[in-house]
């Protein structure tokens, strides 16, 4: 699912990433910790293609068989629509829209038609317990909620591939141990992969792997 290799990352003269190789099987829900500053973020944005390598040495990123290394910026991007979700920590939810018009934004940006692009949404919502909050905006919608808005938003291109950047960092524990169930509910139902970095030892644990990150470099690779 995910072949990373060599991955360094400078910002000026910082090294951030020093290095990193990594594979991950399709369907294993992988988790990231170590302390602030330790790289995970800045991981997980370059898997997730929302970043950049540095070029300073030779690397190589694919994704399901894609080198995602090569790709231009326009195939790139559809690349991602298509194969790649997004949960972060602050649900990242438009103020002005509706749950289900949230929802819909990564389809219609696909160029699904309005019609099956709502059908779809309806169904996500329906899963995670939504059904009666198609219409309200986010700050109608408790935090526990609007992540799982974010959630059915990360999912409506059916995508292979699910990236959390401390998804319940924002959340009260109740609502984070919902969460963190329904990550491998999802995982289980629709095969996703999940990458996910977190300060939360409980997901942590939870995970198929739990990798540890150090000063830019993994140094532990623990199965579960």
């Amino acid at each position: 699912m995910i072949q990373a290799k060599n991955i360094h990352k400078y910002y000026g003269d910082l090294q951030v990433l020093k290095g990193v190789d990594l594979h991950i099987e399709k369907g294993q829900v992988v988790s990231i910790v170590g302390a602030s500053g330790a790289g995970k973020t800045t991981l997980l944005q370059i898997l997730g293609t929302l970043d950049k390598a540095s070029s300073k040495a030779p690397f190589n990123l694919e994704i399901n068989g894609t080198d995602v290394s090569s790709l231009k910026d326009k195939a790139l991007a559809k690349f991602r629509n298509e194969h790649i979700g997004f949960i972060f920590q602050f649900h990242q939810l438009l103020p002005e829209f509706t749950a289900i018009e949230n929802v819909c934004l990564p389809a219609f940006i696909k160029g699904t038609n309005k019609l099956d692009a709502e059908k779809r949404a309806k169904e996500l919502l329906d899963f995670l317990g939504l059904s009666h909050r198609y219409n309200h905006k986010p700050n109608e919608l408790s935090g526990g909620e609007q992540q799982r808005v974010a959630v059915a938003r990360a999912l409506i291109n059916n995508p292979d591939l699910i990236f959390a950047d401390e998804p319940s960092g924002n959340l009260d524990s109740e609502s984070a141990e919902n969460l963190h169930n329904l990550f491998f509910k999802l995982r289980d139902e629709f095969g996703q992969t999940f990458v996910i970095v977190t300060h939360n030892e409980e997901l942590a644990d939870m995970a198929d792997r739990k990798l540890t990150m150090v000063d830019g470099k993994i140094i532990n690779d623990q199965p579960r």
